[in-house]
């Protein structure tokens, strides 16, 4: 059984634990909800003595299973007062499966400021005070070069430190850059507020998974591969495109953010979507890359390595996100000027998608005009340095609106939007209000389900199920990215499962994981004082029409409240 490991950084004291058997297949998002619902108080600050830091990985992530070894990170979440998991890809998962744990839970505030180092031969809390102020990039080149290359490296740049709630941790990818990002709910913040600037995992694991059964385990894990080399979206469209392909998808169907959310469309798409991107790539040629992975053991391989005009690696990935957000959200149609912004966000350790939607409204005060790429780069700059300007945006979108007198602001549970327009992809309405995440995308992304996304009808069902499922996948570790492809075919995980710990759960299993993790962070944020006044959007989203389809967030409240009626959960 794989351990737990605890480290109290006010006493600098470490133990080990044994994962309770009843948890044995569960890892990531469902591990985090559990414990921090448990040992947490849902009324503490966010940055303060009792809240705790949770790093996990999955039940699958020592295996050969394609995209199985996501890292989570979870905590209170000082931009939404609630429960928050954040995962990313990177060699971090692996490795801490293969030193025989599961998570990492990191309690108190260390004396000064410290990393924490873990490997084979135990772990240790090493004062580093020289690494104050340093950047991702930087840092994490140094504790390569001091610790070894192959090693995962768990980090925060400036933001983090100065506790901003826009502020992300970072994760290396195989070829060591910090570009991997726990990035949504101001996590990077709680690592800052127990003084801890990284944790390297050194690559001297070998608790490789053992299957029960090797033969039904190949068989599964064959299967399991073969339906994501042979779908069209995970075999041939993330590969060539990545999630930058979904861009001119999106702008087509009227639900690409655009001027601070006042636009579904943008005339610049043409100039930043998946086509050009790629086109661009593969002109510099040099460092640049099309199709790269984040994991050892992805099979997808949706990333990319965006090279500057002299063809040097620049930023990896650039993904669709950022581009919308730091894109057509502030009027940007330059790719360059997009990937610098990627690249001062990830040395800084922010989160691109909060930052750039308060930027956005920024620039609705008037602040900067839309579209001013260089002065979008300064504000960047201002935020790492810590001016007092770039301490309110890095406060992120609704603190930034409250400061400048914006009404329009784009947040749930004080969260900002991601790129999915909610009155266009009405499934996004339901998603965002009811999701203990707040505005998150990842809980559940409705926009490839085949239906009309301008139409109320059956939007309530599709953000359900999907949330459901992706809450399983997450608790499993998997990437959401494999969910095209098997998303519709649970067997295939459970198959591996059953192989793997000699189990004999059926179909059913991962629909059932899904709701009780939801309903763990439901019961974190009821204790932390949410209602159903939260589940709401904005109000200019039900009230100002977006064009160019002239649509508003027409889901009726009483169908949200219904979200959680017991009943509804059950069809």
């Amino acid at each position: 059984m794989p351990k737990i490991l605890r480290i109290n950084l006010t006493a600098a004291k470490i133990s080990y634990e044994e994962l309770p058997d009843e948890y044995a297949l569960w890892g990531n998002r469902g591990l985090i909800a559990r414990y921090l619902l448990d040992e947490v108080p849902p009324t503490c600050h966010p940055l303060g003595e009792y809240n705790k830091l949770i790093l996990a990985t999955g039940p699958l992530a020592g295996s050969n299973v394609t995209s199985s070894a996501r890292l989570s990170a979870g905590a209170k979440s000082p931009l939404t007062g609630g429960i928050k998991e954040s995962n990313a890809g990177g060699v971090a998962g692996r490795l801490l499966a293969r030193l025989g744990l599961r998570a990492l839970i990191l309690e108190g505030r260390a004396k000064e400021l410290s990393i924490l180092k873990v490997g084979k031969e135990g772990a240790e809390l090493i004062p580093a005070p020289e690494l104050k102020g340093l950047g991702n990039y930087d840092l994490a080149s140094r504790l390569l070069n001091k610790y070894g290359n192959k090693s995962g490296i768990i980090s925060i740049g400036q933001a983090g430190e100065k506790l901003f709630p826009t502020a992300g941790i970072f994760v290396t990818d195989p070829a060591g850059s910090p570009s991997r990002a726990c990035g949504r709910g101001g996590l990077g913040a709680v690592m800052g507020s127990k003084n801890l600037k990284a944790v390297v995992i050194e690559n001297n694991g070998n608790e490789n998974l053992r299957p029960v059964n090797p033969d039904a385990y190949r068989r599964a894990v064959k299967e399991f591969h073969s339906a994501i080399l042979q779908h069209p979206q995970t075999s041939k469209a993330y590969p060539e495109y990545g999630t930058a392909g979904l861009l001119s998808t999106m702008n087509r169907l009227g639900g690409l953010p655009t001027r601070n959310f006042s636009s579904g469309s943008f005339e610049g798409a043409e100039k930043i979507c998946g086509e050009a991107l790629r086109a661009l790539i593969l002109d510099r040629g040099g460092e640049g890359r099309t199709t790269h992975r984040c994991m050892d053991t992805c099979i997808i391989r949706c990333s990319n390595i965006f090279p500057d005009p002299e063809g040097r690696a620049l930023v990896s990935p650039l993904e669709y996100e950022t581009l919308v957000l730091l894109g057509s959200n502030i009027g940007v149609d330059n790719l360059d000027w997009i990937a610098k912004f990627n690249r001062l966000c990830n040395d800084f350790g922010i989160d691109t998608i909060e930052i750039g939607a308060a930027i956005g409204v920024a620039m609705e005060a008037g602040i900067l005009n839309f579209g001013n790429a260089r002065k979008v780069e300064e504000l960047l700059k201002e935020v790492g340095e810590g001016t007092l300007l770039g301490r309110v945006i890095g406060q992120g979108a609704e603190i930034t609106g409250r400061v400048l007198g914006v009404t329009r602001v784009p947040t749930v549970k004080g969260q900002a939007m991601a790129a999915h327009e909610p009155r266009a992809i009405k499934g996004m309405t339901v998603t965002y209000a009811t999701s203990p995440m707040g505005a998150d995308h990842t809980a559940g992304i409705t926009v490839r389900a085949q239906i009309d996304h301008r139409q109320p009808e059956g939007q309530m069902e599709l953000s359900r199920n999907t949330q459901v499922n992706v809450a399983a996948y997450d608790t499993l570790g998997f990437c959401i990215f494999v969910m095209p492809a098997v998303g519709g075919q649970p067997q295939l995980a459970v198959n591996i499962l059953n192989a793997l710990y000699g189990t004999d759960y059926r179909d059913d299993f991962l629909r059932s994981l899904g709701k009780k993790v939801i309903r763990l962070e439901k019961a974190f944020n009821e204790a932390a004082g949410f209602t159903e006044a939260h589940d709401r959007l904005p109000e200019f989203f039900y009230s100002e029409k977006l064009p160019p389809y002239n649509v508003v967030s027409d889901i009726p409240a009483e169908d949200i409240k219904r979200f959680w009626d017991p009943d509804f959960w059950e069809e």
